[in-house]
């Protein structure tokens, strides 16, 4: 009973004391909130409000009153970055990195947005040096990606490889996908140059770095093509289908002309058939529909797409079956057949676009980087609207 007595005189002393503590903190606050300027406040509002030009010169203003605001140095510089007024940004970077006071850990934050101007301006050089002298702070990652980045701008493809492995050995990933990609640039230049043997070299590195890499494999039967040894291209073309069965989409035409060249052009088309059969594609269709006609003539070839199209169906398929149709029909009825195939195949033209599956850009060629985000290997060898079906 006295415990209790005792419990309920002492429950007015503990809600006093949380009043008291209660009141300090407000006091506090309130006298926080009065040092700061109010310019703070109304940058705040304008960024809430999607001002960004008058936040910005609010921000200004503080660090007029307060140059030794660090944080709100980085957030002007920031906003200037991405209005895309880089100059003002590298002088407001480059006014924090002047400050003898500054904390070791701020320098390198400063210099990393000061990288991070350069790079936006294109001063590559410079965004280049700056990231490099801070591989070994708290940003070294960051920077080795921005350095691979600037390489992949410059294409410089060696220095690339050089950067990819050493971003790779600092624990950041695997890079063995973009380093094959590099070589393959490389053997890309030396196919351009005519010296086949020098990109065989270079494609070698590729497939020891990927055995998966389809690019690789595809341009090593290109330079054996260049060599004049079709045999050998053949079997470096159908490697394709043991890495990536819808990729033999990309390979359809060369496989198809190289069995022409050395006189087995129904063992070239036997193939794409299995091909269909196991990847049916609009591309890799429209190859075989024309070696059918060649040789099998139209009504194969009007079979094929018939058989196609039911099994998936979709406005691409449809549009080359009404190409077929056109062939064999009568010349009196080919004017409203060509009207609705010219109506289906505008439509189906803008489904024939190739996306990307990390930044959805669609492009009407295959791409194996983005021209979006620049990543590697992230097209789908397949038209959009095959995809929808399938899916």
């Amino acid at each position: 009973m006295e415990f209790q007595i005792w419990w309920l005189l002492s429950m007015p002393i503990f809600f006093g004391l949380g009043w008291i503590a209660a009141r300090v903190d407000i006091r506090q606050l309130v006298s926080e909130s009065r040092s700061l300027p109010k310019a703070y406040f109304k940058g705040l509002n304008f960024l809430l409000n999607d001002q960004p030009d008058k936040a910005i010169d609010a921000f200004i203003e503080i660090v007029k009153l307060d140059p030794e605001t660090a944080e709100l140095h980085f957030a002007l510089g920031n906003l200037f970055r991405r209005r895309g007024e880089t100059e003002r940004a590298i002088r407001v970077h480059q006014n924090l990195l002047s400050r003898p006071d500054l904390p070791r850990d701020l320098q390198a934050q400063a210099q990393y947005e000061l990288g991070q101007d350069y790079l936006k301006a294109g001063l590559l050089d410079r965004a280049e040096e700056t990231f490099k002298s801070l591989t070994d702070t708290q940003y070294g990652a960051q920077a080795r990606r921005a350095v691979l980045e600037i390489y992949q701008r410059e294409k410089e493809w060696r220095r690339a490889i050089e950067a990819a492995r050493d971003l790779q050995n600092s624990g950041a990933g695997s890079r063995q996908t973009e380093i094959a990609q590099f070589y393959c640039e490389l053997a890309q230049d030396e196919l351009v140059h005519t010296h086949a043997d020098a990109a065989l070299a270079l494609l070698e590195q590729a497939l020891a770095t990927d055995r998966g890499s389809v690019r690789a494999a595809m341009l090593t039967g290109d330079a054996y093509k260049a060599k004049g040894d079709i045999e050998s291209a053949l079997m470096a073309w159908r490697r394709v289908e043991q890495q990536s069965v819808p990729h033999v989409a990309l390979v359809a035409q060369r496989l198809m002309d190289g069995y022409r060249q050395v006189g087995r052009p129904q063992e070239g088309l036997n193939l794409l058939k299995s091909y269909l059969a196991q990847a049916p594609s609009i591309d890799l269709l429209e190859v075989a529909f024309k070696a059918v006609l060649e040789q099998e003539g139209e009504a194969a070839a009007n079979q094929l797409i018939s058989d196609e199209l039911r099994r998936t169906p979709t406005l691409l398929g449809l549009d080359k079956l009404l190409e077929s149709r056109l062939i064999e029909v009568a010349p009196e009825a080919r004017g409203e057949l060509t009207l609705v195939k010219n109506l289906v195949h505008n439509y189906a033209q803008k489904l024939a676009r190739y996306q990307c599956t990390h930044c959805g850009f669609k492009a009407r060629q295959f791409y194996w980087q983005c021209p979006g985000c620049s990543l590697w290997e992230t097209y789908p060898p397949r038209r959009t609207e095959e995809l929808s079906v399938m899916n």
